[in-house]
């Protein structure tokens, strides 16, 4: 039996026409309706046939939903929820993918039926963006960590962890709180240090915009496929995870300051103790199906 059947998506960007073109593919009876908040994208996904129905506002999106997802940057979140509630049926149930999970259950409860919400974040995405970025095989293989409220229902957040499930995601359940932390450091920090170092090169008075493309090896150029993400999304998260973000962040620059004391004083055993550790994890990451061991990560080079 299906979780839901009428799945209203709102915002159309990377991860949201990820969404609609995933339940497109993996269950194409369900009825689809789409917003966002751009006049020009909702032309697009109109243009694209990327749900059956684009509504001009929230609200009208969301009538006859029985599963809304909530696609909009985090700091959208409280906005877009209070424009919907009116019109949200009784029995529909709100979801998100927003990838701070405190902020934005405290918004959605403030403005919804706490015991209707249930949080989401599917750890999946590109540095692309827009309604055409998107594709329905993103979530495959990809986590979605779920992080109920304490008031969700059960049954509630069992139809969405299905959902998910049916989109090709592994699910896994989280405290708000938790997760938070956890993605402070596999995903928040890793950013925040990409944005660090593309501006550095990018300030360096000596080194030439042409330079610095022109000989960027490969540790540079992950780097700045990192920093091309979406600035209003990320700008969002640092806000809004501010706390975990800046703990981990203490604690990288505790650990920054014994690698540069080690370099400083020649200490070669604390640096190969390190790198052979942090080599280790790589493994463990491509043990456990997160990423493949293909030579250059995958780089085509024909």
């Amino acid at each position: 039996m299906l979780p839901f059947s009428r799945v209203s998506v709102i915002g159309l960007g990377l991860i949201g026409s990820s969404v609609a073109r995933a339940v497109r593919q993996y269950l194409p009876t369900v009825r689809l309706t789409g917003h966002d908040a751009s006049a020009a994208v909702r032309e697009t996904a109109r243009r694209i046939e990327l749900v059956d129905d684009v509504a001009d506002s929230a609200a009208a999106a969301v009538t006859d939903a029985d599963l809304v997802i909530l696609c909009v940057p985090v700091g959208a979140m409280a906005a877009v929820a209070a424009e919907l509630a009116d019109e949200l049926p009784a029995d529909a149930i709100v979801s998100d993918v927003g990838s701070c999970k405190t902020a934005v259950a405290q918004a959605l409860a403030a403005v919804l039926p706490p015991e209707r919400v249930v949080p989401a974040h599917p750890v999946a995405g590109t540095e692309q963006s827009g309604p055409e970025a998107g594709f329905a095989s993103l979530f495959r293989g990809r986590w979605c960590i779920v992080t109920p409220l304490a008031e969700s229902d059960s049954l509630a957040v069992a139809r969405v962890e299905e959902f998910w499930r049916r989109l090709g995601a592994d699910v896994e359940r989280m405290a708000p709180d938790h997760h938070d932390r956890v993605l402070a450091v596999t995903s928040h920090l890793p950013h925040l240090i990409a944005y660090t170092i593309v501006g550095t090169a990018d300030d360096l008075g000596q080194v030439t915009e042409s330079e610095v493309i022109k000989f960027s090896a490969g540790g540079f150029r992950d780097f700045t496929r990192i920093a091309a993400s979406d600035p209003v999304m990320w700008r969002d998260v640092f806000l809004a995870n501010k706390e975990a973000v800046l703990e981990m962040l203490q604690r990288f620059s505790e650990d920054l300051s014994q690698l540069q004391r080690a370099i400083r004083w020649g200490d070669g055993d604390a640096l190969y103790d390190r790198f052979a550790r942090t080599r280790a994890i790589r493994r463990s990451i491509v043990d456990q199906g997160q990423d493949d061991a293909a030579a250059d990560f995958g780089r085509r080079h024909d």
